[in-house]
């Protein structure tokens, strides 16, 4: 039988690059994702990939994937990608719509990470969670406090759900993502002028060791047996960014 996973938030961009892996490998596939997904219905893999719509932070709507990924194989693993960007500061905002921020991004994990490990638990299977965090856990960019918060809550989640869950054969890590080149990066780019947008590649690469920023596809880890001895990892997938300090006389 099949191995089975659930990836929230893969509609497009590196949700759908992870699935898009995972169904490549031959595995099944439920995508969670507030609008309805057009990819799914004409993909290759058939009936290996199914749609589930609605929020991922619904504890009805995670308990309705997960059902979706018995049915097409061993659920086996639950990727935590779903998020939202929306900026907030303190000088400017309500602490009450910041803390709303910041819920909006952890609930989701909270609530697919809860209903994973009891369908793992109650299963008598292993099971492999992969949270997509981002290098503003460790060092936020300036404007993006709340998603900067909540990243380093799910960093700290992911410790603590690895330490508590591991008995158990299920195993809890993260991937700190640095930029990748997703539909709303290339809408960024395409709302400036070509000389403001030509300044932000050569910016965007120059702060990323390896000279660019990274492809979703690069981004699908953690899940395999490979990993089985991998657990409460924070994975920098940041073309080395988190590793360069900058230097002032670089200039």
């Amino acid at each position: 039988m099949v191995r089975s996973h659930v990836v929230t938030g893969a509609g497009r961009g590196i949700g759908r690059a992870i699935a898009g892996r995972l169904l490549a490998g031959g595995d099944a596939v439920v995508v969670l994702d507030r609008d309805a997904p057009g990819w799914v219905r004409d993909h290759p893999a058939g009936t290996r990939v199914r749609a589930v719509t609605g929020s991922a932070d619904d504890p009805a709507v995670a308990e309705a994937a997960a059902d979706a990924a018995r049915q097409l194989g061993t659920f086996g693993g639950w990727v935590n990608n779903a998020a939202v960007f929306r900026d907030a500061a303190l000088d400017t905002d309500p602490p009450g719509a910041i803390v709303d921020l910041v819920t909006a991004n952890l609930a989701p994990v909270l609530v697919g990470s809860s209903v994973a490990v009891r369908r793992f638990r109650d299963a008598g299977t292993a099971g492999s969670i992969v949270n997509v965090s981002s290098h503003q856990a460790q060092r936020a960019v300036r404007g993006a406090l709340p998603y900067a918060t909540a990243k380093a809550a799910i960093e700290g989640f992911t410790r603590a759900a690895a330490v508590d869950h591991g008995p158990q054969g299920i195993r809890v890590n993260a991937v700190a993502l640095g930029s990748v080149t997703t539909e709303r990066y290339e809408e960024f780019l395409a709302g400036q002028d070509a000389a403001t947008a030509e300044r932000t590649r050569h910016e965007m690469a120059e702060i990323h060791p390896l000279g660019r920023v990274g492809l979703p596809s690069e981004v699908a880890y953690l899940l395999s047996d490979a990993a089985g001895f991998v657990t409460g990892a924070v994975l920098p997938v940041d073309g080395g960014r988190a590793a360069r300090g900058q230097d002032p006389e670089a200039r």
